[in-house]
């Protein structure tokens, strides 16, 4: 699942500290993929086909300005389109749109998915994902740990000392404590050309395949690698509503074989 870079021994050996924060990196990517995607096996989250297409493009296109007006360095959004992400936040109020559930719009080889959650339930998603990161870091830890130290080398001792040494605040990374005293609104995203969707489906989820992507688009019984891969893009909004702590995901899949967003 943490595959190591696409790269020569000899440019991984070069920088220890290098390598260790790559392990890091992607364990928190995944960290967060889990929490944003267990709420079916965790906190009885369902999933909702029926999304209205007008709400569903709606997000779609008012979540691609967002993006684009995020600040270069940090995922802020700006003043001026602070109230565009309010609006989308807001859709937590709205009787249609249950917070914690996963909102689907569907076409053929096409999935939006809305999540929605405030108060408490984001409480417990930063929680969650900080859980996921712990759990994951120790057990590669223990792994490279395993597979490295008996060669008692000089690089191989850096770079697990450099894991060990891994130390990441997942709120604070996802800037939780500025949201909250400053009214901050960010949007980070997260992306894949190729995503396995019974790896999303069955692994994070817990679900049926078909039940998220539809019958028309789930993979045959013995699928080849081809008919599992989709194009994959998570937005995460995050901001306050009336001294209310919201998030906000929106998720774009695609077939891959099919043309991209």
């Amino acid at each position: 699942m943490f595959d190591d870079p696409e790269e020569s021994p000899t440019e991984r050996a070069a920088d220890p500290a290098a390598r260790a924060q790559e392990q890091a990196d992607a364990i928190r990517m995944h960290a967060e993929l889990a929490a944003v995607f267990e709420g079916c096996r965790k906190f009885e989250a369902q999933l909702k086909p029926g999304l209205d297409a007008d709400v569903a493009r709606d997000v779609q296109r008012t979540i691609a300005k967002l993006e684009k007006s995020r600040d270069p360095i940090l995922p802020l959004i700006p003043d001026e389109s602070a109230p565009e992400a309010q609006r989308l936040l807001k859709l937590a109020d709205s009787p249609a749109i249950s917070t914690n559930d996963y909102h689907l719009y569907r076409r053929p080889g096409e999935v939006m998915i809305l999540r929605l959650l405030s108060g408490e339930q984001v409480e417990t998603f930063y929680t969650r994902m900080t859980a996921h990161f712990n759990a994951a870091l120790a057990g590669v830890q223990e792994d490279e740990r395993s597979s490295l130290e008996w060669k008692n080398d000089a690089t191989s001792a850096a770079y697990l000392k450099a894991l060990d040494e891994i130390k990441i605040d997942m709120p604070g990374r996802y800037l939780r404590g500025p949201i909250r005293e400053h009214n901050l609104n960010v949007l980070s995203t997260q992306s894949a050309d190729e995503i396995s969707i019974t790896h999303l489906a069955d692994h994070l989820m817990s679900v049926p395949v078909a039940d998220l992507v539809g019958e028309k688009s789930a993979p045959p019984d013995d699928p080849a690698e081809r008919d599992l891969a989709w194009f994959f893009k998570l937005f995460s909004l995050r901001g306050m509503v009336d001294g209310v702590e919201r998030m906000c995901f929106f998720v774009f899949l695609q077939k891959s074989d099919d043309a991209g967003w």
